[in-house]
């Protein structure tokens, strides 16, 4: 499993030009299920981006959670994190989860952030989404 967690102060993501999640200031992770991922690396991903601190305190440093901050999360699944492009310039996906097993794992990974105590927006599985958001920093951290 692999995530992009970004900072933002707002994000919104749209199948079809109508917004189907939306947030303000919180985490924006894109997330992509590998083949062998487990419902326990969900939950365990899960735990690791609730407690992640990569908001400032009062001195700017890295000290606060998007728990601590009261921010929200946007989690968009994206099979092409798991590319390949060792061999050539045309990404493999091979490494990707089949849809059918990196759907409920998607959503345990959403389940297990909402037991967290984080309020969870989502993506459309599968769809074609446009991704609108504003990076706070920057701050991207790939987990």
């Amino acid at each position: 499993m692999k995530a992009v967690c970004q900072r933002v102060t707002e994000a919104r993501v749209l199948v079809g030009g109508r917004t189907v999640g939306e947030i303000g200031l919180g985490l924006v992770v894109l997330l992509g299920v590998a083949q062998r991922d487990t419902a326990g690396d969900a939950d365990r991903l899960a735990a690791k981006i609730a407690r992640l601190r990569i908001f400032p305190d009062g001195e700017g440093r890295f000290d606060r959670s998007v728990l601590d901050a009261n921010g929200r999360v946007l989690a968009v699944s994206q099979f092409t994190l798991l590319a390949d492009t060792s061999r050539g310039n045309r990404p493999s996906f091979s490494a990707a989860a089949a849809p059918q097993e990196a759907e409920p794992l998607y959503v345990r990974f959403c389940e297990a952030v909402a037991a967290e105590g984080i309020q969870v927006e989502r993506g459309v599985f599968g769809a074609a989404m446009r991704l609108e958001l504003v990076n706070d920093g920057p701050v991207t951290i790939v987990l």
